[in-house]
């Protein structure tokens, strides 16, 4: 199957102006006003709630950053929604790499943030930063991400002091599924709500710039938000945060196996998708695709 256009003779007015830049077809958007953690944190001081999605492909890149979302978070839940797995655990930092490229190729506003997966940061601080370096370094990315509380701290603060931005998260860590041993709703007992303020302090302390919490009761959200200095980003931990964040695919209905309590779904993509299909593979069968306007 051969993609090379078709030989033509271009006019003078087809050239592109001389300051134009060039492009492959498929521009996207310009880094003019580019979200940073600044920005952020002027979000949160104006009262102005965050943005943030996730995205793993350039093209859903593209039209979620045109939509306005002010940080795009290249998920290890990549894992689940893009290769099948049941936890996020298989994926590997390659992956991780491969995926955020293609993101930032596809962004010029949103603050590109990069998780950092199962088993590349909790090894030691040499480990952490090292794999901090190449996703900076290979991805273009603005920021990483790190899943755990006073554990992971000390290779928070390296990171940071290494010039990296570092988003933490707090509550339900999906890369601990399997100690934790459900996908219920954490911090609901005293005990564990007092450990995550003492986490979620500690990695501000450590220098990170946002803190992601997720899955727990809206009043202890409402609470830490107001406690940090630093944005908190909330997914299923109520509208007291600084802002919020869901799995694109949930917000879009082309995850509808997948039915938490926090996910509001704004489309029902499975279905249009579904039926536009199904309208060419008949088409197909009946001769009606490609007609004559489409042929050469």
């Amino acid at each position: 199957m051969s993609t090379q256009p078709a030989p033509t003779t271009a006019s003078p007015d087809d050239a592109p102006a001389a300051d134009a830049p060039a492009t492959d077809g498929h521009a996207g958007p310009t880094d003019a006003e580019r979200v940073t953690t600044q920005t952020l944190r002027a979000l949160k001081t104006a009262g102005t709630p965050i943005a943030m999605l996730t995205a793993y492909d350039y093209t859903s890149a593209r039209l979620l950053d045109r939509a306005g979302v002010d940080v795009l978070l290249v998920g290890d839940s990549a894992s689940n929604v893009m290769a099948g797995h049941e936890t996020t655990l298989p994926m590997t930092l390659d992956h991780m790499i491969y995926h955020a490229q293609c993101v930032v190729r596809g962004t010029g506003r949103a603050l590109v943030v990069v998780d950092l997966p199962f088993g590349s940061f909790q090894g030691n601080t040499d480990e952490a930063l090292a794999s901090a370096i190449r996703v900076m370094k290979e991805t273009g990315a603005h920021a990483v991400k790190m899943e755990g509380g006073e554990a992971v701290t000390g290779a928070a603060q390296r990171i940071v002091e290494a010039g990296i931005p570092v988003m933490g998260h707090l509550g339900l860590t999906p890369q601990s599924i399997y100690e934790f041993g459900t996908w219920q709703v954490r911090a609901e007992d005293e005990a564990e709500a007092d450990q995550l303020r003492r986490d979620a302090e500690r990695l501000e302390e450590a220098g990170c710039f946002a803190l992601v919490l997720e899955k727990i009761p809206a009043a202890l959200g409402k609470e830490v938000s107001e406690t940090l200095s630093i944005p908190v980003i909330g997914i299923g931990a109520g509208d007291g945060c600084d802002g919020q964040v869901l799995v694109s695919h949930d917000l879009l209905g082309l995850s509808t196996d997948f039915n938490p309590r926090f996910v509001r779904r704004y489309a029902r993509l499975d279905e249009r998708i579904v039926e536009a299909v199904e309208r060419y593979v008949e088409d197909v069968r009946g001769r009606a695709f490609p007609s004559e306007e489409e042929s050469y």
